[in-house]
Formats: structure tokens, sequence, C-alpha cells
């Protein structure tokens, strides 16, 4: 992908988090995953339009660890076709571990976000560690009913 085509889906997925939470901006992990070479981030189109996207760390020497994939974030473009989307990421996301060897995936989740977490439930993965998560005002950011996202729990 040229620089330029890699900023404008930089920009595409800070206007997809944008609607999930205002702010929530990914480019940094985006570009270092790039950068370093730490994995990959996987894209989700539905025709034209970016639907969702995960930044993954692989192998030994990133956060995954060797043998692993880990999602650190993955986000859906809320709406109708939410659930099936992030069932597809999740493919997407297992079929990339797969092909670069890792024998473990790993995500971490909010159970605020109900149908994210069953979701990864159904598929097989389990608690691992639990922390608490404190918002200023008690405002539930991103961890709402409805809304599909994987971020880093490590």
């Amino acid at each position: 992908m040229s620089e330029g085509d890699k900023e404008q889906v930089i920009e595409d997925c800070r206007e997809l988090t944008d609607t999930i939470y205002d702010g929530l901006d990914l480019a940094g992990e985006i570009r270092a995953i790039d950068a370093q070479g730490l994995g990959d981030t996987l894209l989700l189109w539905d025709d034209a339009r970016l639907v969702g996207f995960a930044a993954c760390h692989v192998g030994a020497g990133t956060e995954a660890g060797s043998g692993a994939c880990y999602i650190k974030f993955g986000a859906i473009q809320p709406g109708n076709n939410a659930g099936e989307n992030f069932e597809r990421l999740l493919d997407a996301c297992e079929a990339l571990a797969a092909t670069l060897g890792a024998q473990l995936l790993t995500a971490g989740a909010n159970i605020g976000r109900h149908e994210a977490y069953r979701a990864l439930l159904a598929r097989g993965f389990r608690t691992d560690i639990q922390g608490v998560t404190m918002h200023r005002s008690n405002d539930p950011g991103y961890s709402q009913p409805g809304v599909y996202v994987i971020d880093d729990w490590r």
C-alpha cells in the first residue's frame, strides 16, 4: 500500500472510531505496527466503506509473545450489521493468526460491551485476567451495549 493510501486508511479508521467515541484515535498504534513490523492491521470493508479493523501484534518481540496473535484493538462500525461484521472481523483475525503460525489468539473485551463479550465467549475465548475501568464522572466511554470493540487489557 502506498504511503498516501496508508494515510487514507488511517483517516478512515479514525472516522470509524470517532463514531464510537469522540476523539478515539488509533493512528499511533496502526503506524507503530506497520513501521516496527509488529504484526498487521486488518481492514474489513463493505463495498467501498470501512466497517471494521483490527490492530494485531503477532509473535516474539511483540505484545503477543511467541506463538501468539494479540488483537490489541479492534472496532466495528455501529449499526444494523455490527454483530455480523464483528464475526467477520474475528474470522479474519483467526485467519491471520493461522497464516502467521500463531497457535493462540488473544483479545480483551469489557463486559460492558455485552454483545462483543458474548461473541468472544461463544468462540471459546476465556477470561485470563480481570480488570476494573474507572471513568471520570462515571462516563461509560465506549463500554456500552451495541458497541463491538476489542481493546488492550494488559
